[in-house]
């Protein structure tokens, strides 16, 4: 990504004070609510019933670093050296998530040994009875219940061997998590926590005995918050493929509890699971990873894999979500993926990108153009820089983003009202794209996607359209960006229009900055070429691998729309591949 991207924060600062004030009467109702929760008991579940099964794959070698005090979550680690894990101050929040929702008590179930058994009890009883960690993280509502739905998955493990006080002991937590989750749905938390408590709630209700009231209301808080969220082609309203599949691996076995219990099972969960299978397979290219975008990083392949044979119709993958703001293209062995939705509502946009119009396209099991992704380590500054729009693979205005986010800039005041709004709700979208227009149709077997959005109009004047033209073999794909202005600054801004290339490939200019030869690492070649401008090399980052950062190289054009309101551009496919070490500096004949 070449230099950092500007933000131009001063036109959305009321945004900034209406949704604080907003969030100040959330936080009004929390504390009356809690006042008033603290003169009833908790429910207590009397048994448990069953324990569902937990999907995500297990790694018993991970158990072993556990019981040796070596904790590593979110690419950190931290070694105890005797002491509580909960004692140390987290070396990130993603850290912090991943201890308190203890998901990794999965890793001590697969070891299957006496010894694991007693370490989890051991943390357990621990974390609840010290009241050590960073209780403002641990006890938010998306933790919480993260760790609900753990300790009742996790219940054979953390109860074989336990005595008749810790069991009851057990259940008393169960009913402390019950009660807290409920008091902050009536409080009024975000809507995605919304919808994490309604899950875990039904987990307690549906595996324990004596949570019939409380199951009752979770089955309508979860019929609720799936209807809200789930949209009818089956995406989640945040456009985060890495939210669907978490929400998968929770919902599948929620199917089957209900089941199981011979509960009658709420249909928006029945219809939300048959929607969503489809809609991760939009996102699937064909070396089995999901697009980056909105908040996308790795993928988990295994996770994935596990999954996808849950589908027990195989569905196919769509190819036209409207609602979701996504377009998939596919002919020959060639896939595209495209943005072309607008920001999400504001509570549920901590992860959304500035990448309307960005798209992804691959050629069987080999990535050509990404976006930069989601990284699995890194600080504040890098994850914002990965949702700029300069870390998508679609056209900037001086560098500046299509959506802005809630950040500590500004006078005093704004500083101040930013920093409790991101405490409160994290660095979400508060400007961006209102008018994203899309229309796809086919001509003689070519597939055709045109899109819009006005981004830029604000504060530029300027309406960014791009066009995709898919050939029916697939072995070639035109583009078009155009720059439709109205005055104002549209006559001194400058249009940066970037193609990430994914990791592995190999880049090299030709015939002047006419064309681009790209060698994929399969030996692959495709020859990309634009007009009426030149294109230029530049480096770049994927920030989605499990490894860290990885160099790579980017296309750039670069325009001023006053001057040159329309770009064409198209990659094509070669009908040679090269050798290792062979410069790809000539074009060979296309196919």
């Amino acid at each position: 990504m070449r230099g950092a991207p500007r933000v131009d924060f001063g036109p959305d600062r009321w945004r900034v004070y209406r949704l604080a004030a907003r969030e100040a009467g959330r936080a009004m109702r929390e504390s009356t609510v809690w006042s008033l929760s603290r003169l009833s008991s908790a429910p207590m579940p009397t048994r448990l019933l069953f324990a569902p099964q937990d999907l995500r794959t297990a790694d018993p070698t991970i158990a072993t670093d556990i019981y040796s005090g070596f904790f590593v979550f979110s690419g950190r680690a931290i070694t105890t050296s005797g002491r509580s894990p909960f004692a140390f101050t987290p070396p990130s929040r993603a850290w912090a998530e991943a201890l308190y929702g203890f998901g990794w008590l999965r890793h001590l179930r697969a070891a299957g040994t006496a010894l694991a058994q007693a370490n989890a009890r051991s943390l357990v009883d621990e974390f609840v009875t010290s009241k050590l960690g960073d209780r403002r993280i641990a006890c938010s509502p998306e933790i919480t219940a993260r760790r609900l739905m753990s300790f009742i998955s996790q219940s054979p493990l953390i109860l074989e061997g336990a005595d008749h006080a810790f069991y009851q002991r057990f259940l008393k937590i169960i009913g402390q998590h019950v009660r807290t989750l409920e008091r902050q749905v009536r409080s009024g938390a975000l809507p995605f926590q919304q919808l994490m408590a309604g899950i875990a709630l039904c987990y307690a209700g549906l595996c324990c005995e004596g949570l019939d009231r409380n199951l009752r209301r979770a089955s309508r808080l979860l019929a609720r918050e799936l209807e809200r969220q789930i949209l009818a082609d089956g995406g989640h309203v945040s456009r985060n493929p890495r939210i669907m599949v978490d929400l998968l691996f929770d919902l599948l076995p929620l199917r089957q509890m209900f089941a199981s219990r011979e509960v009658d099972t709420p249909d928006a969960l029945l219809h939300a699971v048959d929607r969503m299978l489809p809609m991760v397979r939009l996102f699937r290219h064909g070396d089995g990873t999901l697009s980056h975008f909105n908040g996308m990083g790795v993928t988990a392949a295994d996770h994935l894999a596990t999954l996808l044979t849950y589908d027990d119709m195989r569905s196919q993958p769509i190819h036209h979500a409207p609602h979701s703001g996504y377009e998939r293209l596919e002919a020959g062995r060639s896939l595209l993926v495209a943005d072309v939705g607008a920001p999400p509502p504001r509570p549920l946009s901590q992860d959304a990108a500035a990448g309307c119009l960005s798209f992804e396209f691959s050629s069987a099991v080999q990535r050509i153009v990404v976006n930069c992704g989601t990284p699995t380590i890194a600080g504040p500054a890098i994850i914002q820089a990965a949702r700029s729009t300069v870390a998508h693979s679609t056209a900037s205005i001086d560098d500046v983003s299509s959506c802005q986010i809630v950040d500590k800039k500004g006078n005093w005041l704004q500083r101040r009202i930013s920093a409790w709004v991101l405490r409160r709700m994290g660095p979400v979208v508060i400007s961006g794209p209102e008018h994203v227009r899309a229309e796809r149709s086919e001509r003689e077997h070519v597939q055709l996607l045109s899109a819009s959005h006005d981004g830029y109009k604000a504060r530029f004047g300027i309406t960014h359209e791009r066009r995709w033209q898919l050939a029916p073999k697939g072995n070639v794909l035109e583009g078009e960006d155009s720059f439709f202005s109205d005055g104002g600054r549209a006559g001194t801004v400058q249009a940066v229009i970037r193609f990430h290339l994914a990791p592995g490939i190999r880049a090299s200019r030709a015939q002047g900055g006419r064309v681009v030869m790209l060698v994929l690492p399969n030996r692959e070649a495709w020859q990309f070429s634009a007009a009426p401008v030149e294109a230029e090399l530049e480096d770049s980052v994927f920030l989605a691998t499990a490894e860290g950062m990885r160099r790579t190289e980017q296309i750039v054009l670069t325009v001023r729309p006053a001057e040159t309101p329309t770009v064409r551009w198209r990659f094509e496919r070669l009908a040679r591949t090269f050798s290792p070490g062979e410069p790809p500096d000539q074009a060979p004949e296309l196919i």
